[in-house]
């Protein structure tokens, strides 16, 4: 499943006009925190792909990976009754599995929010298609290539 995932995030990154910046980790980027230890950055500037279940259609929130996501947030911001979406759900809807999940080269296209905090950095990595790769952007890259909206969609507290 992963090479093919990994394939499509690659395919879909040169169709944005964005480089091939695909790396694999072999010991994994599954967490912000796996991530971040693999590719020698902090933890915040790991760009997480995290998919809610907003009614019938896919909502992405790219967070920081030091961040949580605020629920009413994304609801507010998208105008979508949110909830948390099971890894089968997620799996059948965007052709990724948890761990993997990629900022573009979704089956489904979703909704998608960009969290505001990724922008205080020059450079991100977001998840290529499996819990084992990762590409090298900008948060106005992410932006671009996702479709997305800048959102405030942090946790306080």
């Amino acid at each position: 499943m992963s090479g093919g995932s990994v394939e499509r995030v690659r395919a879909a990154l040169l169709a944005a006009g964005h480089a091939d910046s695909v790396q694999a980790f072999p010991e994994g980027t599954r967490s912000a925190a796996d991530a971040a230890a693999a590719v020698g950055c902090e933890v915040a500037q790991i760009a997480k792909s995290i998919v809610f279940r907003g009614g019938e259609r896919v909502v992405l929130v790219i967070a920081s990976g030091a961040n949580r996501v605020d629920t009413a947030k994304v609801a507010a911001a998208t105008g979508l009754h949110i909830k948390r979406a099971d890894g089968g759900w997620v799996r059948d809807v965007t052709g990724f599995a948890i761990g993997g999940v990629a900022p573009l080269g979704h089956l489904s296209p979703p909704v998608v929010l960009v969290d505001e905090d990724l922008f205080a950095f020059d450079r991100v990595w977001a998840a290529a298609g499996s819990p084992m790769h990762v590409f090298a952007t900008t948060p106005i890259e992410i932006l671009r290539i996702s479709g997305g909206i800048r959102a405030d969609v942090k946790e306080n507290g």
